[in-house]
């Protein structure tokens, strides 16, 4: 019987390399099948100590391994070369596909064992490591040559485990915005989250000096009623996100109605079909687009009550809110704003019942509209509505005679004009700032005794930001905008100030309701221990109370104590707090409402007793 050449080859002794020609390598791409299973069924062949794996201490290389110095033996087993003619018998697309996925299993396994001998040996020098440092602390009570094959698996395996939740720990939390890798979340456990919202300090200097009455805001504000609040809203300040919130982010009895597809939302009173709000996500623009305090107090009470007799008319409380924002992000934000097409071309302007003529408010551009205009156009253009926009939508136009610049100097003009919109944003019900968002949601729950759903966020990446702006640009535009630069800095101001007194007002308040608290347990406390007393004598009866005329003596001695101590620790509470109401200037406020609730304390001790 005639065998195949492949089998016929396999037995011949192997050729020598000739001189200076490379070994021969290993790789299982180049040997077939049958000289594979050939090799590895001899015993004692180079191939089987090869696929064993090299002696302990010493490493060949991934591809490489030593020349057969030895020929194979001819006794060797014929069952590889009787397989030969089936895999000869293939075709030579399913050969090549079973080459690759025998190349594939390969490498599989050679990634197996590279993670295997690479866990280990960072398992085995972890022991060390430890061991070392045990022995350093314990001493001689540790030995790392004592540790079994059971703690080496169990130290791989703690090893596996810290690896695999670091892995789980960057997929679940990446990079440092997890709430677990924050170390404030540990220092404390409650931070407050109106503080250092610009990433600036919580206390600062105050500039102006202004009044308890200036300080305190808090209106009466009755939804049911007649009471109307007016959003006055300056463009690029926020206020299409504040007025959203108005209108979708308050609780209330009847919230607003608004439908999928609609900027206008229904706000109605409860039981009423009335408004309790004007602004653009609830009236509209019915006094135009984007009106002024001029505008607005004008025309909101023609409005609102048109349709009616004046002599029905109720009388309303109007309370106006705005928002501001830093002039020279203002100011950036208007012109890309204005680069992409706006115009506010339906804005009236409406003052003394008249519109102004086109020589009193030129327009900076021809065409439909000012796109694609460059920052220096846009600052060159002198009749520019953007230029100290805050100071002449919050002041009086009416003052300095509207639109027409001939009536009073120039200097005049803005000094009035800054003065008048300060006094206006000072008398305002409400008032934030862009700039602090946690702030501007605190003042006016408290303003108005309404609360938000959600909080709102601060944004510090805005279109304007994203600008970018050198020193001498910023100066120019801090110089058309100085009318803005003086209001925002005041308004800051007062801002932060009204915060500051309004968080010192509720600390104060919930001081003075522990202190009620503290001293209504001290009352019951004194009055139980007093009365267990009592019945202890009534039980336990003195042998000499015959000789005492009166049996009620020890019960009225009893009152007249409890009587005495409890005047006594209202006396030195009250003491107490007359002291930190002058150390804190608070007032008679705090004083009355300290006597009001030790009045009630009494009575009420008296009541149990």
């Amino acid at each position: 019987m005639a065998l195949p050449a492949c089998a016929v080859r396999a037995f011949e002794p192997p050729r020598q390399p000739e001189r200076g020609a490379p070994a021969r390598t290993t790789c299982p791409r180049r040997h077939s099948r049958v000289e594979a299973e050939l090799a590895e069924s001899r015993p004692g062949s180079v191939a089987a100590s090869v696929r064993a794996g090299p002696p302990r201490g010493v490493s060949h290389g991934f591809h490489t391994r030593p020349l057969l110095d030895k020929p194979r033996k001819a006794s060797s087993s014929l069952a590889g070369a009787a397989c030969a003619p089936l895999f000869v018998l293939l075709s030579r697309g399913r050969r090549r596909r079973m080459h690759v996925l025998r190349r594939r299993w390969d490498l599989g396994s050679l990634c197996r064992a590279l993670l295997t001998r690479g866990l280990a040996a960072l398992g085995h020098s972890l022991k060390h490591v430890l061991g070392a440092i045990i022995s350093k602390i314990f001493g001689p009570l540790a030995s790392v040559g004592n540790m079994d094959e059971k703690s080496n698996k169990l130290l791989l395996a703690l090893v596996m485990l810290f690896l695999f939740a670091v892995i789980v720990l960057q997929y679940v939390c990446p990079g440092t915005e997890c709430q677990l890798l924050r170390l404030q979340a540990f220092s404390s456990p409650v931070p407050d989250p109106y503080r250092s919202e610009d990433e600036s300090s919580a206390r600062f200097v105050p500039r102006y000096n202004f009044t308890r009455g200036d300080l305190l805001r808090k209106v009466d504000f009755d939804i049911k009623g007649d009471d109307l609040i007016v959003f006055l809203h300056i463009q690029k300040t926020g206020g299409t996100t504040f007025g959203r919130h108005l209108v979708r982010n308050i609780q209330l009895e009847q919230p607003c109605e608004c439908r999928v597809g609609q900027k206008k939302c229904t706000c109605h009173r409860p039981g009423k079909r009335e408004t309790w709000l004007f602004s653009r996500f609830s009236t509209g623009w019915s006094c135009g687009l984007h009106a002024d305090w001029t505008e607005l107090t004008s025309c909101v009470p023609s409005v609102v009550d048109g349709k009616r007799d004046a002599r029905l008319r109720p009388s309303r409380n109007f309370h106006y809110i705005t928002i501001l924002r830093d002039p020279v992000s203002r100011y950036l934000s208007e012109w890309r704003h204005v680069q992409r097409g706006a115009t506010w071309k339906a804005s009236l302007h409406v003052c003394d019942g008249r519109p102004p003529t086109s020589e009193e408010l030129p327009s900076c551009y021809t065409g439909d509209d000012w796109s694609g205009c460059p920052l220096k156009e846009f600052m060159d253009c002198p009749y520019n509505l953007a230029n100290n926009r805050q100071v002449r939508m919050l002041s009086d136009l009416t003052l300095v005679g509207c639109y027409n610049l001939s009536v009073m100097p120039e200097k005049q003009r803005n000094k009035v004009l800054l003065e008048s919109a300060k006094s206006n944003l000072k008398h305002m019900a409400f008032f934030g700032l862009t700039e602090f968002q946690r702030k501007t949601q605190y003042l006016f729950e408290k303003t108005f005794n309404m609360n938000f759903i959600s909080p709102f966020t601060q944004y510090n990446t805005t279109r304007a930001s994203s600008v970018e702006i050198n020193e001498e640009i910023q100066k120019r535009i801090e110089g058309l905008n100085f009318l803005d630069m003086e209001l925002y800095s005041y308004a800051k101001d007062l801002f932060l100030q009204r915060y500051q007194f309004m968080r010192q007002k509720e600390h104060q308040e919930a001081r003075r309701k522990r202190q009620e608290q503290r001293k209504f347990l001290k009352g019951r406390l004194l009055q139980t221990h007093f009365q267990s007393q009592g019945q202890g004598q009534s039980q336990n009866p003195n042998p000499n109370q015959s000789q005492n005329p009166n049996p009620n003596a020890n019960q009225n001695l009893t009152q007249n104590l409890t009587q005495n101590l409890i005047q006594n620790l209202t006396q030195s509470s009250s003491q107490k707090e007359n002291r930190e109401s002058l150390k804190q200037n608070s007032g008679k406020e705090q004083n009355d409402n300290t006597s009001n609730g030790t009045n009630d304390y009494i009575g009420s001790v008296e009541k149990w007793r």
